[in-house]
């Protein structure tokens, strides 16, 4: 048996070193001839432990050192009958330490590896001879690194999350070269390009292009000066020639766009099809089940030495993804003609031919005193079309202000509107919020629409301007994202106004939301009232019922703290309290479940969608993009509590690998007379650091001083 495995998986490696049109033919078509209906494997032990041999009934095969607890432990080779193969370190079943891991295509990876993901320094070479050799964070490229293209171009710098961001050079085959700094993969910032002739342009760039104040000078001393745009109207300049004989009469501004950064496309190098951290073990998959672990024991380290090893036990969830929220609102629903009237308003306000040239906004575009309101009658007007509701007034809040924010968080205007005007009804909460305001759901979940009081909106009027200043300054920021502020005056003799505000859905994810946490850091009537049998995945649990910590990776817990520090001190000064942070929870080992056993969780009464994607679902690096508060990969460890009052219970030391998505809400109740009072009087009646109304700033240290021991360094 020995000499068979050691045979095959000798053939497979060559295989894999052959060219990468047969690689894959070769080393699948090695495990067809093999016929093995169990687990066969031959034991040797020797002075180093456990030694074994195995090929399972699916076709894997397994050479290396074995725990007594029936998974690797300490080196060992994996072969999957795909081709791809992972040569290095395991510890307790997973791939962790330093290894190589093959791909039939020919790519390699060999470097650290954590929990199965490409995690620490190591080198990639694509199958296509491209190579990034530098700092990993679960599958992505973050830190420094230098990456070499197939082509001859080479990228020397920083990263996060897998693109070119912050410092770095990049170097042309054909001479050209860029120092400076970049985002998202594209030039970004400030920065200097160098072409192959000697010419040069210095200055501002954004999206890959120069864009604002810049210089572009000729190799004779020639330069032109002043502000760069694809767009004629916004560029303007002047040419200074170096001497009276001028060669660059003809030139035009615009041709450094057509002509000079035609040369200059930035490549993207090869994507990995497969990650390591994608591939399935039988001995995890329920095949075979090992022996319960102990929380320490001596075991035989990655490097051979015996020393005390600790366990830890995986927390056991049974989840189910939360049903599709809300009350569609078709005709005949009591507010289907509020609906229309606010589809039709908002198709009218976005609409409009008004695009933002800068993100710079005068003082002016804050002041909310005008009174203009646009009449909608059903037959409609000059400027407004008809319609089947009834006669409305429409008014805008500060639209110069909300229809910059939208594009500073990257809202597209026609994907905004289908979302919330498209022929799709919007969907109303079966219940409105303990302010008695109602919630709006979009069909595409994307945006929440809330109606607001007259105190709420004259709040967010008044910290409009240092609220776009926070959020222009802060891109990771966690506060709410709004988008648009609006008031519908109906018909009639009573005249009601409607106020409201459109947000961005922090839970609208692909992924199923198996929990969701409305977090204050206060402990009085911080409890569902709900009976046990009665909470499911929709239902918003609070503080007291709360049996978790959160545990981040250290970049990402640093980062969470000194964004909540900022959030808080600009919510402080703005004297906002009673906010809270919502987190939304995915447990992967359920994702990973429901997409193995081929559940259909796409179809009605499920909400959100969960992709039928398996890659997706079971790999970080295929979500959508990885941002603080956003889809971000972590672990939670379950804590038990001494006391019904106990904030924060004992950790456990079951974990279970999560998804995570949070962000600050509900930041428009400032610290009015109202607030005082109750603060005055609930005080008598309970502790007073135990409840919400308390003043901004012991609000903002109670939060604060929460949060840092909810979320904790997974170190």
């Amino acid at each position: 048996m020995s000499k068979a495995v050691v045979g095959v998986l000798k053939a497979a490696e060559a295989s894999i070193k052959k060219s990468p049109s047969s690689a894959r033919k070769r080393a699948v078509s090695l495990f067809k001839t093999m016929s093995v209906a169990h687990v066969d494997d031959e034991v040797i032990i020797d002075e180093e432990g456990s030694h074994t041999e195995k090929i399972f009934s699916n076709g894997d095969i397994y050479i290396g050192q074995w725990a007594t607890d029936n998974y690797p432990h300490g080196n060992g080779k994996y072969l999957w009958p795909d081709g791809c193969m992972y040569n290095g370190e395991w510890c307790r079943g997973r791939i962790v330490g330093k290894g190589r891991f093959s791909w039939p295509s020919g790519a390699t990876y060999e470097g650290q590896f954590k929990n199965g993901y490409m995690d620490g320094e190591g080198t990639f070479t694509g199958s296509l001879m491209d190579s990034y050799k530098g700092s990993w964070v679960m599958n992505r490229k973050q830190g420094k690194g230098t990456m070499s293209y197939a082509n001859g171009d080479r990228y020397e710098g920083e990263w996060k999350r897998g693109f070119n961001d912050g410092q770095g050079k990049y170097h042309w085959n054909n001479g050209h070269q860029y120092i400076g700094q970049w985002k998202n993969g594209k030039m970004n910032g400030n920065g200097t390009m160098i072409w192959a002739n000697g010419n040069r342009y210095d200055g501002c760039w954004e999206e890959g292009l120069p864009k604002g104040n810049g210089t572009f000078h000729w190799q004779d001393g020639s330069f032109y000066t002043g502000v760069w745009s694809q767009d004629q109207k916004e560029q303007s300049g002047k040419f200074y020639p170096a001497n009276s004989i001028n060669p660059h009469e003809d030139w035009d501004p615009s041709q450094l766009f057509s002509v000079d950064m035609g040369d200059c496309l930035v490549c993207e190098g090869e994507n990995i099809s497969v990650f390591p951290s994608d591939k399935v073990f039988l001995w995890s998959s329920g095949d075979e089940k090992p022996p319960p672990r102990k929380n320490s024991s001596s075991r035989m380290s990655v490097d051979g030495s015996s020393r005390s090893v600790i366990f830890r036990k995986s927390l056991k969830t049974t989840l189910q993804p939360a049903k599709r929220q809300g009350e569609t609102i078709c005709k005949g629903h009591k507010n289907y003609e509020l609906m229309l009237n606010l589809q039709l308003g908002i198709r009218h306000a976005v609409g409009r031919p008004a695009p933002t040239k800068s993100l710079k906004l005068k003082p002016t575009a804050f002041d909310t005193r005008q009174k203009l309101w646009t009449k909608f009658p059903p037959e409609g007007s000059k400027n407004t079309p008809p319609h089947q509701s009834c006669e409305f007034k429409w008014k805008d809040y500060c639209p110069l202000v909300f229809r910059t924010l939208r594009k500073l968080f990257n809202v597209d205007p026609a994907d905004y509107m289908i979302s919330i005007c498209g022929n799709d009804a919007l969907r109303e909460l079966s219940s409105p919020g303990k302010s008695g305001s109602f919630f709006y759901l979009t069909h595409d979940d994307k945006y929440m629409i809330k109606t607001m009081k007259k105190s709420e909106v004259k709040v967010l009027k008044r910290m409009l301007p240092a609220y776009y200043d926070h959020v222009k300054s802060f891109e990771n920021t966690l506060v709410t994202k709004f988008f648009g502020l609006h008031c519908v005056k109906l018909s009639g003799p009573i005249q009601k106004k409607v106020r409201f505000v459109i947000m961005g859905n922090l839970l609208c994810t692909e992924v199923p939301i198996h929990k969701r946490y409305d977090l204050k850091g206060s402990s009085h009537g911080r409890i569902t009232d709900k009976p046990e049998t009665e909470i499911d995945a929709n239902t918003t649990l609070k503080d007291l019922d709360l049996k978790f910590i959160f545990r981040l990776r250290k970049d990402w817990f640093e980062e969470f703290c000194s964004q909540v520090n900022k959030d808080c001190d600009f919510l402080e000064q703005e004297r906002i309290m009673d906010y809270s942070l919502l987190v939304g929870i995915s447990f992967k080992e359920s994702n990973r479940g429901a997409v193995e056993g081929g559940a259909e969780l796409d179809g009605p009464g499920t909400t959100p969608k969960l992709s039928t994607d398996t890659s997706v679902v079971l790999n970080p690096a295929r979500w959508a993009p990885v941002r603080l508060g956003i889809n971000m990969p972590s672990r939670v460890e379950l804590t038990v509590r001494s006391n019904e009052t106990q904030l924060i219970g004992e950790p456990t030391g079951e974990f279970s690998d999560v998804v995570l998505f949070f962000g600050i809400i509900d930041i428009l109740q400032d610290y009015d007379i109202s607030k005082k009072l109750e603060h005055a009087y609930k005080s008598f009646q309970y502790d007073s650091t135990s409840i919400s109304a308390v003043d901004p700033k012991v609000y903002s240290k109670r939060f604060k001083d929460f949060m840092f021991r909810v979320f904790a360094d997974d170190s």
